[in-house]
């Protein structure tokens, strides 16, 4: 096939574009902004656009498809003449469908915990020998976030935001699929689903698309996902989960199956044991038994950016996550403050999207950082602007997280000074969490100083 991909340089349309390359596929695409690593895997492979920018030149009609990327805005030139010349348009859920319609789906969906849940997964299949593809945001392991071949399962971590600007359903709704995981709902990015009720209704669609073959797996510990399903009574097969049982051995996390076998895993914190125990269920419902499930467990060592280690030392210990809306942000600081007891916790939370820099958000921030013992906040004021969102005050932001003693950077060198200023002779634990790119501050050098 000839395809041109629209947004080429986001995450996940960069890997899809990589591996139709490898496949032997004619692959172009555009974007008016490539980052790393994005940007360098591109150009390895000749795939990288020769100019940043959208070019309508490039749409032409030997394209068999053109793949619509979330990014791309309706007016985009190239979108508007591959319909003007009557080309074939998806959207990129509709794509990754097409490439799986004959596989056995299962479908991570939910606000939070949807990567590491996608990844455990396909991390557990391909340890116990199970060939499956994969479209997860982030890389396992040696797993690459996505991976297509002629596997009889496919692994896809499916979102709640819109396919694409020609097509305003969520993404989730395309997969068709015959297990699906909810992991919660927490509402988020205010801009795209403006009040909590327009949000949940978005998981009340996928669960009214499900067929009654279908199994759906949600998390009975998130109380309005429970009263969801029971409003919907679904005529698929339904599993109920919580948190797996637990222990805390020396600072590791040890589980037990049926049968009282230990097991000593490599994460820790709730919301990745109530993944867990959704990733069990998932691999259970495709056949695996779930002493593979056990065995294969044990060395997941998490999703890229999901309590990522940056580095350690005897005293010293730096973790960078991915978390940005508010539960994930509580979720992510209980979690290490639960693995680190007694160390001296210093957080450092980008506010970067929309939902997290708006004032009729942000009050859902409140206590999120509470376990910490230095509470830091950083934001870029260009991106206020960028965003058309009004300034922000530090006695603002203090109230918004219920925290007197707040710190506020917003510019990255100010950033690195709070958080140097904040370090002491003692055993030290470094959280650094975001969405974006803290204005390019180099934090692993930074968090090496506490060396």
């Amino acid at each position: 096939m000839r395809i041109h991909f629209i947004a080429i340089g986001g995450s996940i349309m960069h890997s899809l574009a990589l591996v139709m390359h490898q496949r032997g596929h004619m692959v172009t695409g555009s974007d008016d902004e490539i980052y790393e690593p994005s940007r360098s895997r591109l150009e390895d492979k000749g795939l990288l656009p020769p100019e940043i920018g959208w070019h309508p030149d490039r749409i032409h009609a030997d394209l068999d498809v053109v793949v619509l990327g979330m990014h791309a805005r309706g007016d985009n030139p190239e979108f508007l003449k591959a319909q003007e010349l009557g080309l074939k348009i998806e959207s990129f859920p509709e794509f990754m469908f097409n490439l799986s319609r004959d596989k056995t789906r299962i479908v991570v969906a939910g606000s939070h915990g949807k990567t590491t849940t996608s990844g455990m997964i396909a991390h557990v299949l391909a340890t116990a020998g199970i060939a499956a593809d994969r479209m997860i945001g982030a890389k396992i392991g040696d797993l690459e976030p996505v991976a297509i071949s002629d596997a009889g399962v496919i692994v896809l971590e499916g979102d709640e935001y819109l396919s694409s600007p020609m097509d305003p359903r969520p993404k989730f709704l395309h997969y068709q699929p015959h297990v699906t995981i909810i992991t919660g709902i927490a509402w988020d990015h205010m801009n795209v689903f403006p009040t909590y009720a327009n949000y949940v209704d978005q998981f009340r669609q996928l669960i009214a698309s499900l067929s009654p073959e279908s199994t759906l797996i949600y998390c009975a510990g998130d109380q309005d996902l429970a009263d969801l399903v029971a409003e919907m009574a679904p005529a698929c097969k339904c599993i109920a989960y919580n948190i797996h049982a637990y222990k805390l051995d020396n600072g590791k996390v040890v589980i037990q199956d049926k049968e009282g076998t230990d097991y000593e895993l490599e994460i820790f914190g709730n919301h990745n044991l109530q993944n867990l125990q959704a990733a069990r269920l998932a691999t259970q419902a495709i056949g695996l038994p779930s002493e593979g499930f056990y065995k294969a467990i044990r060395s997941f060592t998490g999703a890229s950016k999901r309590l990522q280690t940056l580095t350690q030392g005897e005293q010293f210990k730096a973790y960078l996550d991915f978390a940005h809306a508010p539960s994930k942000v509580k979720a992510t600081v209980n979690a290490v403050r639960e693995k680190h007891p007694d160390a001296y916790l210093i957080a450092c939370l980008e506010l970067h999207t929309f939902s997290s820099l708006n004032p009729a958000f942000l009050p859902q921030y409140k206590d999120a950082l509470s376990e910490a013992d230095v509470k830091i906040v950083y934001y870029s004021p260009h991106t206020l602007e960028i965003k058309k969102l009004p300034d922000l005050s530090v006695s603002q932001l203090s109230g918004y997280f219920n925290e007197p003693e707040l710190q506020i950077a917003t510019s990255g060198a100010a950033l690195e000074q709070l958080v140097l200023n904040a370090k002491k002779d003692m055993p030290t634990v470094l959280l650094w969490m975001s969405s974006g790119r803290f204005d390019g501050l180099d934090i692993n050098a930074v968090s090496s100083k506490f060396l």
